[in-house]
């Protein structure tokens, strides 16, 4: 990363004509270390750690994460104000329940990149775990008294404040060993990997994308990307349809 972004500063430093040489160039840049492989759940195990999430206090994360596929960063971003728990079911059409992901914990609250700020629709099982979510932060905010720091966020610590990456994956890891999965194995970024292999093995891909990704990256995303998170995917013996609303 170092190495790219002196490469690209003297680049642009040469067509300004403040260097004549590119050094950087003759500089070997070290070979990183290769990446960690990615996977995803299959249908039944996603359907085990749903269960085995029931009563935990990130019960409501780990369904939006498997049913709705925003990202970690986003989740722990995500305040009350982005979420409409009703929708308007009188309209013409009728618009649903919707979450809102238009921020994350990344430097200056930006999602990865502009195009990735999108609005979700909820699933009921989604509906009904931020509705019980929301009442026991309630409970927990009273409980907190003069402590508790008012943030706005769905996902908070038990004094309102931002949760970190750590806690996310300490508390996830307690609940995939409860499903009875290899909890160091998991990370939370990859229950977004597996929403995204349990849609792509029962809709089309480009279908898929639009919930992860908005037009026109969903089409771009769906010819690109689609093949890379089918991964360890939903073998053929549980192949009945996706995850229960």
């Amino acid at each position: 990363m170092i190495h790219w972004i002196l490469n690209r500063s003297v680049r642009n430093a040469q067509v300004r004509d403040k260097v004549k040489r590119n050094v950087v160039t003759l500089c070997d840049a070290p070979t990183g270390r290769q990446g960690r492989p990615s996977k995803a759940l299959t249908l039944a195990h996603a359907e085990a750690v749903l269960n085995a999430a029931e009563g935990a206090a990130l019960y409501a994360y780990v369904v939006l994460s498997l049913l709705v596929g925003a990202r970690t960063e986003e989740l722990r971003a995500l305040t009350w104000a982005h979420v409409d728990l009703v929708g308007k079911p009188d309209a013409e059409p009728a618009v649903s329940p919707t979450v809102m992901v238009w921020r994350s914990v990344r430097g200056g609250g930006e999602t990865k990149t502009s195009k990735s700020r999108r609005t979700l629709a909820l699933p009921a099982r989604c509906v009904d775990a931020l509705q019980t979510h929301h009442q026991r932060q309630e409970a927990t905010r009273k409980a907190a008294g003069s402590p508790w720091q008012e943030h706005g966020l769905v996902f908070a610590s038990r004094i309102g404040t931002p949760l970190d990456s750590h806690k996310v994956r300490r508390a996830l890891r307690r609940i995939l060993a409860k499903a009875e999965l290899p909890a160091a194995d998991w990370t939370p970024h990859e229950m977004r990997h597996s929403v995204v292999s349990l849609l792509s093995d029962t809709l089309r891909a480009r279908a898929s994308a639009w919930i992860v990704a908005p037009p026109p990256t969903a089409i771009r995303w769906s010819q690109e990307t689609a093949s890379t998170y089918r991964i360890r995917s939903v073998p053929s013996q549980v192949r009945s349809g996706p995850l229960s609303p």
